[in-house]
Formats: C-alpha cells, structure tokens, sequence
C-alpha cells in the first residue's frame, strides 16, 4: 500500500465562479482563481493519488502553460488521474479531503460533493471522504481571501501495470 497527500491553495475572486468539490455554490459571491476552474479540493486530491503512485503532480500532468486545461472542469482531470492510477497498477482504497474556507458553507453540499468525487473517480462514496472547517479569522483562509485544501489518499496495489509488488 501507498500512502499519499496533496495541498492546494486559490486566491478567492468575486468575478469567478465558485466550484469546489466539483460542485457549483452559484450564490457564492467569490470563487477560487485558477487555470483550470480552479477547484482546490478536487487538486489536492490529484496530487495525493500522483504522489502515493510516484507519477509527479498535477503540473506535470495538467500544466498551467497549456491553453488545453484553461477552464477545464477539474472533475475530468480527478478522472484522467483515476485513469493513470490503475494504469500504473493501483486502485484507490480511500480519499479524506479537508476545505478550509469561510464562504461558502459547504455542509449542506458535502454529500452532493462526495458524490461527485466518488463518481469521477470510479469508486464507491463511501470511500470519499469531505470535510470543511473555517480559518476562524486567521490567516489568508480567516480573513476570506483563499480556499486551501488537503487530501490524504491511501492507494492499493492491483498487480498489474508493471509496479514492482
């Protein structure tokens, strides 16, 4: 088994829609800045599964630099990643992520956001786990100006796609 963790963090704008988790919060008056829709959650997670697999990161995969990925909805790339995990012989045991954020409040979409996750992935909701907490007016995150997120990921070997057992 491979354990792996991943971090991210957007700048909040009120000219940006508010995606995370793969699900839209329309009312939000600021979303996360980003290439891609800029979904925090959904990259943390892409770069725990690459890292517990040794396959790099999400820049390497999915660069900033290439107009492919502007606006891209992050849940396709959580489903390229999914797709490159089992290829390199693994499959995902579970996902625990953490939002921490201000606005939105998440809890009434966290099922609607660990469905969306699960699906992406190609895995059960019960191995998907979401929670959020607030800055408590600390930090970037306290004060409403960031999203940041976390996300541990534990990956299980299938004993194909070459990997050494």
């Amino acid at each position: 088994m491979r354990i792996g963790s991943g971090w991210d963090r957007h700048l909040l704008s009120a000219d940006r829609p508010c995606r995370l988790g793969g699900v839209d919060f329309p009312d939000c008056p600021v979303g996360p800045v980003g290439h891609s829709d800029g979904d925090a959650l959904v990259h943390a997670m892409i770069d725990a599964l690459l890292g517990a697999a040794a396959l790099g990161d999400i820049g390497r995969h999915f660069p900033d630099t290439d107009p492919q990925w502007r606006d891209v909805d992050s849940l396709d790339l959580l489903a390229r990643t999914a797709a490159l995990i089992a290829e390199a012989g693994w499959r995902i045991g579970n996902v625990d992520t953490t939002a921490i954020l201000e606005r939105p409040h998440l809890e009434p979409r966290i099922e609607d956001m660990r469905a969306a996750l699960a699906a992406a992935l190609d895995i059960e909701i019960a191995r998907v786990s979401v929670k959020a907490t607030r800055g408590e007016g600390v930090g970037p995150e306290g004060r409403g100006e960031c999203v940041t997120a976390r996300a541990v990921v534990l990956l299980i070997p299938t004993g194909e796609g070459g990997r050494e057992s």
